[in-house]
């Protein structure tokens, strides 16, 4: 099919040319030879009257012309998932389709446990990808890479809808034989305390982030990149771990550690599920989204 002189079929080649900026892994992407996505280059060059992508060392990088591409293409093909392409109705019991969360290692242990269990129930062939939440998750939702993500409220994107999942208060995680964990933790102790913090990857945790709101500075002497990792990492030492309430209760189970509540005000943080605007009427993901808050319930039942 053609537009304006220009193959239809070939957006799906440059779309994986441009994210995967290699003619042999754009070609795997799509299931086309080597010299298929050669010949779709060489026609796209052509019609743009741009090389889109040249040879710099060992990589190709993107021309300019590339880089203007690249999201307005993506958007053209979710669009044509979300709408040509959708299924119209959604059978749980006989679909093996997957479905791709971005989720913390926070939301992997708490809240997938128990969707996985109840999805189980209804389609048992239905299929997960849980993906790390990398810089800027927001660009794998919109770019078609992820069908939800399950994010604090802070950090929802503006341009796509969410909806509320629960509510998470944060509380204190120290070492059971520690002097932390005799007599009262008030703000004076936290304040004067060593620290263990999240720093996942290039962005910032929800709770230093509400310090840096309320004008507080702690003694971060271990940082990790992992929430679950915190309550482990305490043990043996005077640190605290101001950690989410719920992941702080499995660590109870395992580790010599004790909790302690938060002496300073902080909000307590809203988690979301967000999904892409041109599928807010997908099936399968109505029926996902469904499940998430029957999950919380399931969560939050667990005696565990």
């Amino acid at each position: 099919m053609r537009f304006n002189q220009l193959d239809l079929n070939l957006l799906v080649a440059l779309d994986a040319l441009l994210t995967e900026q290699s003619i042999s892994r754009a070609a795997e992407k799509i299931h086309l030879s080597q010299s298929a996505m050669s010949n779709a280059l060489a026609r796209l060059r052509a019609y743009f009257d741009d090389e889109l992508l040249v040879q710099v060392g060992r990589r190709m990088e993107p021309t300019p012309r590339a880089d203007l591409l690249k999201d307005a293409v993506r958007d053209i093909l979710v669009r044509v998932e979300a709408t040509v392409a959708q299924q119209p109705r959604f059978e749980p019991a006989q679909s093996n389709r997957l479905f791709r969360l971005l989720v913390s290692d926070y939301t992997a242990m708490t809240l997938m446990p128990h969707l996985l269990e109840l999805a189980y129930r209804q389609a048992p062939s239905v299929r997960f990808d849980l993906r790390h939440q990398v810089a800027n998750p927001q660009r794998m939702l919109e770019r078609g890479e992820a069908d939800l993500l399950i994010i604090p409220k802070d950090f929802c994107s503006g341009d796509h809808p969410a909806q509320p999942l629960f509510e998470e208060r944060f509380c204190c995680v120290v070492w059971a034989r520690s002097r932390m964990a005799e007599g009262t933790l008030n703000e004076a102790r936290y304040l004067s305390a060593s620290h263990v913090v999240v720093q996942p990857g290039d962005g910032v945790a929800l709770a230093d982030w509400f310090m840096q709101q309320l004008g507080v500075h702690r003694h971060a002497d271990i940082s990790t990149f992992s929430f679950l990792s915190q309550a482990q990492l305490v043990v043996g030492t005077e640190r605290i771990a101001t950690m989410h309430e719920r992941l702080a209760r499995k660590a109870l189970r395992f580790l010599p550690v004790v909790t302690r509540e938060l002496p300073l005000r902080m909000p307590c943080m809203t988690q979301m599920v967000q999904w892409h605007q041109h599928r807010t009427t997908d099936p399968g993901l109505l029926w996902l989204r469904a499940l998430l808050h029957d999950a919380v319930a399931a969560m939050d039942a667990d005696p565990g």
